[in-house]
């Protein structure tokens, strides 16, 4: 099983090439595992600096401005950090989950229909579940729900 978050701290998600497949290469092995375990080490790593960062601008800006156009500005930059993180923070979820499956050696497999989801597009959303069909379908179903 690829190691943790040791070998991943020093990697950043700019470092992180795409992963080139071999010729017969069997499909979720355990180079393909682990490049994906250190990619999303690096982006919840990233995420979580950018949560630390978000914490300490809004302890160290906080002020109490006696002009209410002033406070009101403040107030809307500091909700707006707060929408961010939040879906930041749902993502990490996400990550963590998709973590899960890397470590259970389930990854890279559509939760729909069981069929590879495919290195091209796990590179683009390391996260997806569903390969590109089932997505595509779930989309339409949602937009005929929706609409």
């Amino acid at each position: 099983m690829p190691n943790s978050s040791a070998q991943a701290e020093s990697y950043t998600l700019r470092t992180f090439a795409p992963y080139k497949e071999k010729k017969g290469e069997e499909y979720m092995n355990e180079n393909q595992l682990e490049h994906f375990q250190k990619l999303l080490l690096a982006w919840r790593r990233e995420l979580m600096e950018e949560v630390d960062r978000t914490v300490t601008h809004m302890k160290d800006e906080a002020a109490n401005f006696p002009d209410p156009a002033d406070r009101a500005s403040q107030e809307e930059e500091f909700s707006l950090e707060l929408r961010t993180r939040d879906r930041e923070r749902k993502l990490i979820k996400k990550i963590d989950s998709t973590l899960e499956l890397i470590e259970n050696e389930d990854y890279g497999f559509c939760d729909a229909c069981g069929v590879e989801i495919g290195i091209r597009r796990l590179e683009a959303r390391p996260t997806a579940t569903l390969c590109v069909d089932c997505k595509t379908l779930d989309e339409i179903k949602e937009k005929q729900i929706g609409g």
